[in-house]
């Protein structure tokens, strides 16, 4: 096996994860505002597209890590498994965080027909679902990171890719958590650090499209077939006995 199939699908999921999640992001209602709940209510269709978009963004991260665990395993089978347990762990923070959109949604409903002693309650239950989504939504960046990180220095280590690539990816995974760290101590969502997260975000259509055209490097490739495939010989000891 060359390799090909799953560079291939490794890069078709690097995008459909990117594009979506920027789609979601865009046509799901503004979650910023005072009267949100009134909002969000009043576009559910938004918010059911915004949900539909978000989810295949967060299957289709935990799906890059697995399409390369059978390649990076050969390299380094203990950060492999790591970008995969990662990256999964991205993926359930990322419905967790869709799952508070959608509650927002049935609250939202709730609260355009409620009393005004009643909204007030419904509002401080927004708020928890709102907070919640967002704090999920900071962890599954966090994961993302160390998921990343982890398959970037597989790369770096077996040169599947250009080393240029791989420590692009390490590099813009820094910079991300350092974005991540900053909300967290700030309060704040990642995307206020846009500068940070650009770097990776660049890196990661430039590799999409490298695994798309190119592929791995099959001299890699064969190097890691080789080295889980075949038994090491032996050395021959000078004083054993040699049969006829």
């Amino acid at each position: 096996m060359n390799g090909r199939r799953y560079a291939l699908t490794a890069g078709v999921l690097f995008i459909i994860a990117t594009v979506a999640d920027l789609l979601g992001a865009a046509v799901r209602p503004d979650l910023s505002g005072t009267d949100y709940l009134t909002q969000v209510a009043a576009q559910g269709n938004r918010v059911a597209a915004g949900t539909l978009l978000l989810l295949i963004a967060a299957f289709a991260c935990a799906g890059i890590a697995i399409s390369m665990y059978p390649i990076l395993r050969k390299a380094n089978a203990g950060l492999a498994l790591g970008s995969v347990v990662f990256r999964t762990v991205e993926a359930v923070m990322y419905v967790i965080a869709v799952v508070s959109l959608l509650s927002l949604l049935t609250l939202g409903q709730q609260h355009v027909s409620a009393g005004a002693a009643e909204r007030a309650s419904l509002g401080a239950v927004g708020g928890l679902l709102l907070s919640l989504r967002e704090h999920a939504a900071l962890a599954g960046v966090f994961a993302f990171c160390l998921g990343g990180l982890l398959y970037y220095f597989a790369f770096f280590q077996s040169r599947l890719i250009p080393r240029w690539l791989s420590g692009w990816g390490i590099g813009a995974i820094v910079l991300m958590t350092t974005a991540a760290v900053l909300a967290l101590f700030n309060d704040a969502a990642v995307t206020g650090y846009a500068p940070l997260a650009f770097p990776i975000f660049l890196q990661e259509m430039v590799l999409a499209v490298w695994l798309i055209t190119r592929g791995f490097s099959p001299s890699a490739v064969r190097t890691g077939d080789m080295s889980a495939s075949e038994p090491a010989i032996p050395a021959l000891d000078d004083h054993a006995p040699v049969a006829a």
